[in-house]
């Protein structure tokens, strides 16, 4: 059995269903995970999945991996990633893993692997892979067990406990990308008293619509016309697996992550005075401006959910996002990302305000910015690249190497 070295990334497994998750690989997988939990004591984990055609057939031979080492398996329905986190606490689970392709073309997917400590990334990953290679795997006879668990509604309830909005009607326009957000999205914003105008709500592997990565502006154009037409305050894109979001204004103009922390920033400083506030590298020199204005002091981290989400458990960071529209809040919430979760709370901002969502962010500092930019690189000469730039950059200026190079010029 091959397995390709190149699908155990940074932060979860990643790869073309049909080549490199073929279930072989995927029962490998489960095999070494499994494993890895049981020798830590574990009992039972969780497995979701998301809407992709190759899921289904993902799921039932990790399953099998599992099980084969011991370990009890909760199966859920099709659901949202942060549905699958959320079965760990309410279940009281040692563990669980979602398989998504999350906003990956439609013939991509992939594993994220997750332990009551938080989701693998780095060394952790690698370790399922050289489990997988020296063929480390525990074999119980009997296997573990499984049950299947529905849910969806109670999560939506648990939403609603956790968001009340304040007196102004709000008017939303919703798009799921035929992902796993859009009855969850809809239940949940109407529950908390919203006028919903959803898009693209029924769930369909083929995404036939757009891409579901709210981060380009191309798969936004209909949401954009959406809330244009119907004059909604504000418009909201989840992701395949609904963990991030996009956000345009009532204009239908694009929102930032970046600037979007600013606005929550806002809201959370003044109740954590004099806070470490993690900012990702790829973020505007606008965020870090606005947490020092409000007396906040900024730490640079590295790129990556996991990364993002482990980092603010080392230092008890009550918020944290990414560009990429990830938003971790562990001041009223679990600390893990949650596109459902992150949209209540940028609607309790606007409820309590007469503003528009522009209004709001016009004071937060413009900077002219370019959107990313993704160079062809191959990956065994990736770390030489950025290591000469580092060099470069340093014999001039001053920079943040803490994730490849960020340079800080006198013009921002």
């Amino acid at each position: 059995m091959y397995v390709s070295p190149h699908i155990f990334r940074e932060y979860d497994i990643r790869g073309n269903a049909e080549t490199d998750l073929t279930d072989p690989v995927v029962r490998a997988i489960g095999q070494a995970f499994g494993t890895r939990m049981k020798r830590k004591g574990a009992k039972t984990v969780s497995v979701g999945g998301d809407v992709r055609h190759s899921t289904e057939r993902i799921r039932a031979a990790l399953t099998e991996g599992l099980l084969s080492t011991g370990l009890d398996v909760i199966r859920l329905e099709v659901v949202p990633t942060p549905m699958l986190y959320w079965s760990l606490h309410r279940f009281d689970l040692d563990g669980g893993i979602m398989v998504t392709g999350s906003h990956n073309p439609k013939e991509m997917n992939g594993l994220k692997l997750a332990e009551k400590e938080g989701t693998l990334y780095g060394e952790d990953i690698q370790e399922i892979f050289n489990m997988i290679l020296t063929e480390d795997f525990l074999r119980e006879d009997p296997p573990g067990q499984t049950a299947d668990r529905k849910i969806t509604d109670e999560y939506i309830q648990m939403l609603l406990s956790k968001v009340t909005l304040g007196p102004r009607k709000l008017k939303i326009v919703t798009d799921s990308g035929n992902g796993t957000g859009g009855y969850p999205s809809t239940a949940f914003l109407e529950g908390l008293g919203c006028e919903v105008i959803p898009l693209f709500e029924e769930p369909d592997g083929d995404f036939p619509n757009h891409h579901p990565d709210p981060q380009k502006r191309e798969n936004l154009a209909a949401l954009v016309a959406a809330v244009r037409e119907h004059g909604a305050d504000a418009g909201i894109a989840f992701d395949g697996d609904a963990d991030r979001l996009g956000v345009v204004d009532e204009r239908g103009e694009m929102v930032w992550g970046d600037i979007l922390m600013a606005l929550f920033w806002r809201k959370i400083m003044p109740l954590y005075p004099g806070s470490e506030a993690i900012v990702e590298v790829k973020c505007s020199q606008a965020l870090v401006d606005e947490i020092l204005s409000l007396g906040g002091h900024p730490l640079f981290w590295k790129s990556g959910h996991s990364l993002i989400k482990a980092k603010m458990k080392e230092i008890g960071a009550v918020f944290a996002g990414e560009l990429s529209g990830h938003f971790f809040f562990a001041d009223e919430y679990f600390g893990f990302d949650d596109g459902f979760y992150a949209a209540g709370r940028l609607l309790r901002i606007l409820s309590h305000s007469e503003q528009t969502l522009s209004e709001m962010l016009a004071s937060v500092p413009a900077y002219y910015s370019t959107a990313e930019i993704r160079i062809p690189c191959p990956d065994e000469e990736k770390f030489s690249v950025v290591d000469e730039i580092r060099r470069k950059a340093l014999e001039d200026h001053e920079a943040i190497t803490v994730d490849g190079v960020r340079i800080l010029y006198d013009g921002g």
